[in-house]
């Protein structure tokens, strides 16, 4: 029977700070600073320290409780609020806040008066769209638009910024980025200004930027998923020489039986309006573990045992463990995809767990029998 608190994750801080300070470098070398991004974590105060330890002095989260939380915590960085605030927003942005990014005139022009209210200068970055398709101003509409944000009081207009591969998958490509590049310079020239942040995009830009022998005008890129797991998530594949392990999910199993494969009765749609089917494989060893959507994005998950997730409910995740007998109380541990960690850091039902040397590895299985 497990002694541990389940469900939880374990959270390597080493090797979080590990992949950090490598990112670091590498961007570095080519004149490019990076922005942490921590919404991945929901801002947990034990990561986003250790990203300041490892030289980070730019934090990133699209919540605004986030950005308070880790202000008011005294860490010791910029932060930037990753998205366009909303209007309900604005008083707290303008407060916690150092820098937002921005695509309508009407939250600059309320972002502009509560920055008089407050005797502060907001700094902005606005936002391009490059043909991904989430949020950013048309290039074509961007001279009046920028035109009309450099007349407000209150507002400092620190940069421009593009986003990639976040909604429609858009590729970073050369081409792309010196499309943006060369748009950041137009719009400089027209307007006489040098822009201090020129932020071109996220994670995703990884390949872009190992392989590119021009970085144009960027010098700032985004980064959380790289950080936190180790990944080019526009590849999916494991960037060199970081740790794509540094978390780990573990839950507890609360049932074992053998049962058929296949429902019985008239079947409807479950309860989350789906209809779902069943391969017929006779009888099978199925496990209940006692988390499920509520906790976690299950499509997210990997089990490190030999073992298949045949589904889930709210509150339990069915798994067919074939050949592993196991018992009420043995723990079955899973890597993660951005999509699970981002649920499950989120989650107020799952412990966090730290673990603070690079040796400590996730166990596959932890239980007290065979």
């Amino acid at each position: 029977m497990t002694s541990n608190i389940t469900p939880r994750i374990e959270i390597n801080l080493q090797k979080i700070r590990h992949n950090a300070k490598v990112l670091k470098k590498l961007y570095g070398e080519k004149g490019i600073q990076i922005t942490g991004v921590v919404k991945g974590v929901s801002a947990n105060l034990e990561v986003a320290r250790t990203l300041v330890e490892a030289g980070i002095t730019s934090l990133a989260d699209s919540k605004i409780a986030n950005i308070k939380k880790m202000k008011t915590s005294g860490l010791k960085a910029k932060f930037m609020l990753l998205r366009t605030p909303a209007l309900s927003e604005v008083k707290q942005v303008v407060e916690f806040a150092d820098i937002s990014m921005n695509t309508e005139l009407e939250i600059i022009q309320a972002l502009s008066a509560e920055a008089i209210r407050q005797n502060k200068i907001h700094s902005i970055i606005i936002m391009v769209e490059m043909g991904d398709l989430r949020e950013g101003i048309l290039k074509e509409d961007a001279p009046s638009f920028i035109r009309e944000v450099l007349k407000l009081p209150g507002i400092q207009l620190a940069g421009i910024g593009t986003n990639f591969a976040c909604f429609g998958g858009v590729i970073p490509t050369e081409k792309k980025m010196q499309e943006f590049s060369d748009f950041v310079s137009e719009i400089q020239q027209e307007f006489h200004i040098k822009l201090p942040i020129v932020s071109g995009g996220n994670s995703a830009n990884y390949t872009w930027l190992m392989k590119t022998n021009d970085i144009g005008l960027v010098n700032n890129i985004r980064i959380g998923e790289s950080i936190l797991l180790g990944r080019d998530p526009a590849s999916g594949k494991i960037i060199p020489g970081l740790y794509p392990d540094a978390f780990c999910f573990f839950a507890e199993i609360i049932e074992s039986k053998l049962k058929p494969s296949v429902s019985s009765g008239i079947r409807g749609r479950n309860a989350f309006g789906e209809s779902v089917s069943f391969e017929d494989r006779g009888l099978i060893r199925r496990a209940i573990a006692g988390v499920g959507r509520q906790d976690v994005w299950v499509p997210g998950l990997t089990p490190l045992l030999p073992v298949e997730i045949l589904g889930a409910s709210s509150d339990h995740i069915i798994l067919n463990t074939k050949h592993i007998p196991m018992k009420p109380g043995d723990e079955v541990a899973f890597s993660l995809n951005y999509g699970a960690l981002l649920s499950i850091m989120t989650s107020p039902y799952a412990h966090k767990k730290y673990l603070h040397q690079s040796s400590e590895k996730c166990d596959s299985l932890k239980k007290t029998s065979a």
